[in-house]
């Protein structure tokens, strides 16, 4: 490796070595964690509680395939970008910029919109909202980010523990008033009280099904920065997978029924209102300002995933350069501000779910890319090293690869809006890709970006002292 490559590679590297797999699979379920407190119950509008439920089971089989997927490429392609450096590995630099770029829009769009609801949230307890208090969140949590990975992902597991025990508390209280009659007390219409609004309701209730477990595809993206990538990635994701089975077990049968599918369904706050309406209502109290909690959990864990994302396309030169340079403490301040910057602006439009829509649209994409990904890796490169080996192969990866474009077209059923914005910037991008930042890219394929990211390791690592020989009189 040239001097300048090692000069380079050496002002973009991250802290090695911080995160086990009990972290990146708390890192999994604080990306979700808030989609658990609301937003998934508006599917039981579009669909009824039984539609909503399908949606559901189809969107847990699209989530689980995926991670077990991602699990297998993550071990075996352990770098900072996530599905985009596996995209570059199987389908080449263009490949691995469109994949790239679906994650960032969803990475991007996600706390923008989440910032607005927090803003809810704490009008709600205070009656204060306004920009201030999206560009304070934005301030703060970025703030914590900057001091260092470690300490941004150790205060990241207490506001998801905060979060998640909210749950369990609410779970635990409305099991005894549970009754399934409350599941089918939605308004009959063309599918009778199981499906009121048809098949055409199930279709249009992905997109809130997906809230369920959207974003805990992020964990790879932390691949640099664990202590044994390899062996905690893939424990880290499946662990974290399988703990949001749980809880979107528990709020979407518990929530409705015991409080009705009906009320649920117009719900800005479910659990708390499911508390109130069976009579726990100093419960509901605590549950309010712990869902603000589950919001902050989201928030600040997508920062620190888009931060990686710019940061990996940046140093492979899709992105200007300049965004990968990281601090003294292995932090990319860069990547964590501009980004931060550019979702207040959009944050300041107001309209919280045409972004999370347009955030499932680059989702979507992104899972079927990177579906595809895993098999075309298993087809080209059967002698790529795989220390972790998705059960079922192929076919587990075409699962998500068919379901993935299923719930892409249920987002056009909800919202065309949402999929056409999305379509400009996706445009936007590849029209950025192919007349400008092709011509940049820092290597030109995915395994001699990775073999300098190894030599400059291995360069940037202190050498052993000498050790001393004890002279004998």
């Amino acid at each position: 490796m040239s001097q300048i490559e090692q000069a380079y590679l050496a002002k973009r590297q991250l802290k090695r070595g911080t995160a086990g797999w009990i972290l990146l699979a708390g890192l999994g379920v604080s990306y979700v964690i808030s989609g658990n407190f609301a937003g998934w119950n508006f599917g039981i509008e579009q669909a009824g509680w039984a539609g909503f439920a399908i949606a559901a089971v189809l969107m847990a089989v699209m989530y689980l395939t995926l991670v077990l997927s991602l699990a297998e490429m993550s071990a075996a392609i352990p770098a900072a970008g996530g599905g985009y450096s596996f995209a570059r590995q199987a389908m080449g630099p263009a490949g691995g910029f469109m994949t790239g770029l679906a994650v960032l829009i969803e990475y991007a769009l996600a706390p923008a919109a989440i910032v607005i609801f927090i803003g809810a949230a704490v009008e709600s307890l205070t009656g204060l909202n306004g920009p201030w208090v999206y560009a304070l969140f934005y301030a703060v949590f970025i703030g914590i980010h900057l001091t260092g990975v470690g300490e941004a992902l150790k205060v990241m597991m207490v506001i998801s523990g905060l979060a998640v025990l909210a749950i369990l508390a609410t779970a635990l209280v409305l099991f005894g008033q549970f009754d399934s009659a409350n599941l089918m007390d939605m308004q009959a219409a063309e599918g009778g009280s199981w499906l009121p609004m048809g098949w055409y309701g199930v279709w249009a209730a992905l997109p809130f099904a997906m809230w369920l477990f959207l974003a805990v595809e992020g964990v790879p993206l932390a691949a640099e920065e664990a202590k044994d990538p390899a062996k905690d990635v893939p424990k880290g994701i499946i662990g974290a997978m399988l703990f949001l089975l749980l809880t979107a077990s528990l709020v979407v049968f518990l929530v409705p029924g015991a409080a009705g599918a009906q009320a649920m369904s117009i719900s800005e706050v479910p659990l708390v209102d499911a508390l109130n309406a069976v009579g726990a209502r100093d419960l509901a109290i605590t549950i309010n300002l712990l869902g603000l909690a589950g919001l902050v959990a989201s928030f600040f864990s997508i920062i620190y995933g888009y931060s990686r994302l710019v940061f990996a396309l940046s140093r492979a030169g899709y992105l200007p350069k300049s965004l990968s340079v990281t601090s003294e403490r292995k932090v990319p301040a860069r990547a964590l501000i501009l980004p931060g910057v550019l979702g207040f602006v959009a944050s300041l439009s107001g309209e919280g779910d045409l972004m999370l829509a347009m955030a499932v649209v680059g989702a979507t994409v992104s899972y079927a890319l990177m579906a595809y990904s895993h098999i075309l890796l298993r087809t080209q490169r059967p002698d790529l090293p795989r220390p972790y080996r998705t059960p079922g192969g192929r076919l587990t990866s075409g699962v998500a690869l068919v379901l993935a474009l299923v719930a892409l077209t249920g987002v056009y059923a909800f919202d065309p809006r949402a999929f056409w914005y999305t379509s400009v910037l996706f445009a936007l991008g590849a029209a950025y890709y192919f007349g400008y930042s092709r011509h940049h890219l820092v290597a030109k394929t995915a395994e001699e970006e990775f073999a300098l990211l190894a030599d400059a390791e291995a360069d940037l690592q202190p050498e052993p002292e000498a050790e001393l020989t004890p002279v004998v009189n």
